[in-house]
């Protein structure tokens, strides 16, 4: 059971354009596999790119920070990371390892990212957490909402599909949210969450498995 594929969960993303990376025709969760590689190619492409003031840490690859991105004071990044067009990054955002933030997307006030993509136009704009995880065109995380991305035991994430369990092959996978969906405040994620399109969960609400599109979780 392999659940929805990239073309369900980000129906005009390939309208877009801009640095976006190549999503499998598999099972969507396979991207986290991939997705180091995909970005150390890219950055081996467009090569180092700071910014005066900005605290950058490259001792484990480059960060490329697009001219015409905005980046707050107290932004700390660790590459490889990516920074993409008109993305802005509010003051005291944590953006970890193998983040790639695309065009117009949005990491808020002490927000953390780590080995994720915001493609664009999404937003993790207060207090989020986002590890290993995919949030789509026009999705919008509320103040505190968690990615949990490991389990308690850290053995292989499963996700729930059609109520059976099935095994991702990953340890660390936090969620796949499809496009213009709304996460509420202090929304938290179980590991291997699956949102479809234009998902709304309701706030304080502890979510797990496969959710179809237009679903109202809480």
């Amino acid at each position: 059971m392999a659940g929805p594929t990239w073309k369900d969960l980000w129906p005009s993303l390939s309208a877009m354009s801009g640095k976006l990376p190549d999503f499998p025709d598999g099972p969507i969760w396979e991207i986290l596999t991939n997705l180091k590689s995909q970005l150390d190619e890219l950055l081996n492409e467009l090569g180092e790119k700071g910014r005066e003031g900005v605290s950058i840490d490259s001792s484990k690859g480059p960060v490329y920070i697009s001219d015409s991105a905005t980046i707050g004071p107290q932004v700390h990044i660790i590459g490889p990371s990516y920074i993409g067009p008109n993305v802005e990054v509010r003051h005291g955002a944590y953006i970890r390892e193998y983040s790639w933030i695309c065009d117009s997307s949005l990491v808020g006030h002490a927000s953390e990212i780590k080995h994720s993509v915001l493609l664009p136009t999404s937003k993790a704009p207060h207090f989020n957490y986002v590890g290993d995880s995919i949030l789509g065109p026009g999705v919008n995380l509320g103040a505190g909402v968690k990615l949990s991305n490991l389990r308690n035991d850290g053995l292989e994430v499963h996700t729930i599909i059609q109520g059976e369990r099935v095994p991702t092959g990953l340890r660390k996978f936090g969620a796949i949210i499809g496009e213009n969906s709304q996460l509420g405040c202090n929304v938290v994620t179980n590991p291997g969450v699956i949102l479809g399109t234009r998902c709304n969960v309701m706030p304080n609400t502890t979510i797990t498995g496969v959710h179809g599109p237009d679903s109202m979780i809480g």
